[in-house]
């Protein structure tokens, strides 16, 4: 009985994390399989893990909640690269409420917590100074130690970029190259002080095209990290050891900001080429009368139709009459900054949608927040109903219209336009005047 009330307790915990928006995390397990999960958290906002992404292992045990689950970073870079005091190169992750790290009272494990908790729990050690997360550097300020901090974080920073984003989508991609491929992983067994090899033959990547997507996304913000990086070190520089690193549990290395710059532009490249490759197989896809250009071409009629009848005469075509290729134009809502503005936005689908969701780029140029520079567009449809077209068109729209957006920079893509947004009064007034003028100037187009 209590095996299966901890299946109950852990199907619940992931159905909860599933369905809601959360942008900093995501989980996911495979088959029927919901003791062994895979986690991903994406790095906090002005912090040396910035929009990284961090994988995590979680093994659940019978007696879970009323124990804790064994938890085990994956992304060390094949075992060599510490990422924080608390998240060793072995892959352990030292906290208190799993059990594998001395707490206050009150800080230990309880059936109240759960999945999300420790998620968030792992979230809070990767802070803007985690030097400070090694007792006894707690004061590092006060103790004059202020320059081991600093080089701390701008390690930290250097590999967040090399081996969370740039070697993980180069793997997805293809792209790695021999010198670049980690060693054969190294997974923590916290019941023991010996290590295990893994010996998974079957590579499971549940989160691939959520990198993707989200690096077009954050594109912009790796690029402008990586330009204010290279005033602050030179490229050669060797990483510094901290006074609590030591043997293999350390992160040493040396900076190559430029080489960093050269890989991220490759993989964006990469990127960008793939809606074309999918509409080529769409087209293959569609001769032979599957299942996604069917359904893909029912949506659209019934989108089309809708929008006749639509007191906004928004408009939707097929590019070449590819059913993974759609045309959106957009007209600006009255009594928006959008307001006068006509956009052509493009839908391109996956031949595997909706497991790989739509890419979304506009076609006409327009100054926003929610946009990159390029034209991607950060829109959140609704987690439950991926599978539906009319939800993704529904949250671009939402996306580009919502009057007081909350200040959320997992969403601010366009660095120049999110800073003058949330930059004060004179700010505001300069995004106002930009955004109104790529609305004016987008009926020339037309």
């Amino acid at each position: 009985m209590a095996t299966d009330q901890s299946i109950i307790r852990i199907t619940k915990e992931i159905g909860e994390l599933q369905k809601n928006s959360d942008l900093s995390l995501a989980v996911a397990f495979r088959d029927r399989d919901v003791r062994n999960i895979k986690a991903m958290i994406i790095g906090p906002h002005e912090t040396p893990y910035e929009f990284g992404f961090f994988e995590f292992s979680f093994k659940f045990n019978k007696e879970y909640p009323r124990k804790s689950p064994n938890v085990t970073c994956n992304t060390t870079n094949g075992g060599r690269c510490r990422f924080n005091p608390n998240i060793y190169a072995s892959g352990k992750v030292c906290l208190s409420i799993l059990g594998t790290w001395r707490g206050e009272p009150g800080e230990e494990w309880s059936a109240a917590q759960g999945l999300e908790s420790i998620l968030i729990s792992i979230q809070s050690l990767m802070s803007s100074n985690p030097y400070e997360n090694e007792p006894g550097f707690e004061n590092a300020e006060q103790i004059g130690d202020i320059k081991n901090r600093k080089d701390y974080v701008a390690k930290i920073r250097h590999e967040t970029l090399r081996i969370s984003i740039i070697q993980k989508l180069e793997e997805i991609l293809g792209l790695s190259s021999l010198r670049d491929l980690p060693a054969t992983p190294i997974e923590y067994d916290p019941t023991s002080d010996n290590f295990e090899m893994d010996d998974s033959s079957i590579p499971w990547e549940p989160f691939k095209d959520l990198y993707k997507r989200r690096f077009l996304w954050y594109y912009d913000t790796y690029l402008e990290t990586i330009e204010q990086a290279k005033k602050e070190v030179k490229d050669g520089e060797a990483f510094r050891r901290m006074p609590f690193e030591g043997g293999s549990n350390s992160m040493d290395g040396i900076f190559n900001y430029s080489e960093l710059e050269k890989r991220l532009r490759k993989i964006k490249v990469t990127l960008d080429a793939e809606p074309q490759k999918w509409a080529a197989e769409g087209l293959s896809a569609k001769n032979k009368d599957t299942t996604v250009p069917v359904n893909l071409s029912r949506q659209f009629d019934q989108i089309k139709e809708s929008f006749k009848r639509s007191d906004v005469p928004h408009n939707v075509e097929l590019e070449n009459g590819n059913p993974f290729v759609w045309v959106l134009t957009y007209f600006g809502r009255p009594m928006t900054n959008f307001d006068g503005g006509m956009f052509k936005i493009k839908l391109n689908f996956s031949p595997r949608f909706p497991d790989e969701q739509p890419r979304v780029r506009f076609l006409t140029a327009v100054f926003h927040h929610r946009v990159t520079p390029d034209g991607i567009l950060c829109y959140v449809p609704n987690p439950n109903r991926c599978d539906d077209v009319r939800q993704h068109i529904e949250a671009i729209f939402n996306a580009l219209e919502e009057e007081n957006p909350p200040y959320d920079p997992r969403t601010q893509v366009h660095p120049e336009a999110y800073k003058l947004y949330w930059g004060g009064a004179e700010g505001r007034k300069i995004y106002n005047r930009k955004l109104r003028r790529s609305v004016q100037r987008s009926m020339e187009d037309f």
